[in-house]
């Protein structure tokens, strides 16, 4: 969702503040960092349409798995997986390693798109390897694993236009749903009002809920956005949010626990302000976000959609990564690294802009541990803190 409950995250940082450890990759990426007990796991790629470097050849494509000690940044081991051939000839902008990792006790998970869905032990060895589809997209792939019970639940829209359970321990398929198309979300876990769970999900033109235990359809709500989907949808109080598309209807909200088609019954609002590629944050009752392309930060009323204030933060600033709240702050960061530290109220108040020296791409969303931030760009791992 977006939200951290750490109180003591910084304000203020650049390459000679705040910088608890920078660790260099060795390859580029869009995957954002996990943590999990002691350690950081981080996915990249090397090899080919790295930015910065020459083109290079599919036939050298590589992605990696990184663990990585949290406290001092120190790589303790990486795995490499070869990619499985054709991939795509050029992804565009965020590269083959935009798929976020997830983690529990026994096993790291990882999804690579047409090369499939792996689970490591935390030790680095390879456990199973299961493949969800064989097409690719000049887009890319970017839905990240999801782990709800004894499975790990897949979108996997641009391989095979599936939404697809696994086993945790076997990555044996348990179910599928077909229809997901032009999805490039992680789906979310919702309870509904009546402490049902759900497995919600945007596609082109619909919302869509199913049970995660078994993938059987719950409901569908029509969202008016005629474009592909790529913000993640979030929820509060059993209503979800949804943001999409680059004209026209760009933003609804949804009240959860219905069946079948729910857009007369359950829809509560559309808007015409949103992002094609960002995720919103909820706070207190209002919705945040800034624009992909315009550099726009917009609040609105989680209740009705109204937009309360949209502030231009930078002209035609390009944002890849998701808004980051915590402690009544948000943080937004652009692709060149600057970050925009904002008063979470529905009052703008810009309480901090940060950036490094660092000219490579921050594609990533960051993540949060011990008080401190985990942001990544295609060249280093940066844990900024006291």
């Amino acid at each position: 969702m977006g939200v951290s409950d750490e109180t003591q995250l910084p304000v203020k940082w650049s390459d000679s503040q705040n910088i608890y450890w920078k660790t260099a990759l060795p390859g580029a990426g869009a995957s954002s960092p996990i943590v999990f007990a002691k350690r950081i796991y981080l996915t990249t790629y090397t090899g080919y349409f790295v930015p910065g470097e020459s083109s290079g050849s599919r036939e050298d494509l590589k992605r990696h798995l990184m663990a990585i000690d949290k406290e001092t940044g120190k790589v303790e081991w990486t795995r490499d997986v070869a990619a499985k051939l054709p991939e795509e000839e050029k992804i565009r902008d965020h590269g083959f390693a935009a798929n976020t990792p997830a983690a529990d006790a026994e096993h790291i998970y990882v999804f690579f798109g047409k090369s499939g869905v792996y689970a490591f032990d935390h030790s680095g060895e390879q456990v199973w390897h299961a493949e969800v589809g064989d097409k690719t997209h000049g887009w890319g792939t970017s839905a990240s694993p999801l782990l709800y019970g004894d499975l790990v639940i897949i979108n996997a829209s641009v391989e095979s236009e599936s939404l697809i359970a696994l086993d945790r321990k076997t990555g044996k398929e348990k179910w599928r749903a077909g229809d997901i198309r032009e999805s490039w979300n992680t789906p979310v876990l919702v309870k509904s009002a009546d402490g049902r769970e759900e497995l919600v999900i945007a596609v082109q033109g619909k919302v869509l809920a199913f049970d995660p235990s078994t993938g059987s359809s719950l409901w569908s709500c029509n969202t008016d956005i005629t474009w592909y989907m790529v913000p993640s949808i979030v929820a509060a109080e059993g209503i979800v949010y949804c943001l999409g598309g680059r004209s026209g209807v760009a933003a609804l909200a949804v009240r959860t626990g219905g069946s079948g088609d729910v857009t007369k019954t359950h829809r509560l609002w559309t808007g015409m302000k949103g992002s094609n590629v960002t995720s919103p944050v909820s706070h207190n009752g209002y919705l945040y976000w800034v624009h992909e392309q315009r550099g726009i930060a917009y609040c609105a009323n989680a209740a009705t959609g109204e937009i309360v204030y949209e502030h231009a933060l930078e002209r035609d600033a390009q944002f890849y990564s998701s808004a980051l709240l915590a402690n009544g702050r948000i943080y937004y960061t652009s692709r060149t690294g600057r970050t925009w530290v904002i008063d979470a109220q529905p009052v703008f108040k810009q309480l901090a802009l940060n950036e490094f020296e660092d000219r490579s791409q921050f594609n990533a969303s960051a993540a949060v541990t011990d008080n401190r931030l985990l942001m990544r760009s295609d060249r280093f791992l940066y844990c900024i803190g006291k």
